[in-house]
């Protein structure tokens, strides 16, 4: 992994895909909780319906299109191979943001926010307000890896956010 942001673009094999459908289908399912709460885990019936959904339901290939159209990269940040969407505004001198996405979660909870924060004058805003924004995904998300040894805590995942921001050619953000 290079210390540069490099670009990438996801092309998941469609054996992968037909890979992980087949697994769908062949789930192991266990007995029904014996309880109607979820003092036993999820109830069943939703874990089964989730299942069901990204067996049949899930378009990865319109996700795929959508995270190669937004400007992922990857890059190293402190011995870790991470994943981030950089979308710069037209405004040149817009205040970069960074905007981390929670767990579990993925960069995918901010794509609706994207177009109005990079192009707020295309959203009834006005251009003052543009922001270039850089969305990583947490180690162990998304296309970032997962870290081998433990110690990657909030403070730690700040300091490697600074890092990138520093990489990026960013010396102040939001």
């Amino acid at each position: 992994m290079s210390a540069t942001p490099t670009p990438l673009q996801l092309a998941v094999p469609e054996a992968e895909l037909d890979d992980l459908r087949l697994r769908l289908d062949r789930t192991r399912w266990p007995d029904p909780e014996t309880v109607s709460d979820t003092s036993q885990g999820p109830p069943l019936g939703r874990v089964r319906a989730l299942c069901d959904h990204w067996r049949t339901g899930y378009d990865w290939r319109r996700c795929e299109a959508l995270l190669n159209g937004l400007g992922q990269h990857r890059v190293d940040l402190d011995g870790l191979g991470v994943h981030f969407l950089h979308v710069r505004s037209a405004v040149p001198d817009a205040l970069p943001l960074v905007l981390t996405h929670g767990w579990p979660g993925s960069v995918l909870e901010f794509r609706r926010m994207i177009g109005p924060l990079t192009d707020p004058v295309a959203h009834g805003g006005d251009a003052r307000d543009a922001f270039h924004v850089v969305i990583p995904s947490l180690p162990g998300f998304g296309f970032s890896d997962r870290p081998t040894a433990t110690g990657w805590n909030v403070g730690r995942i700040a300091d490697a956010w600074i890092e990138l921001m520093g990489r990026l050619g960013y010396a102040r953000w939001g």
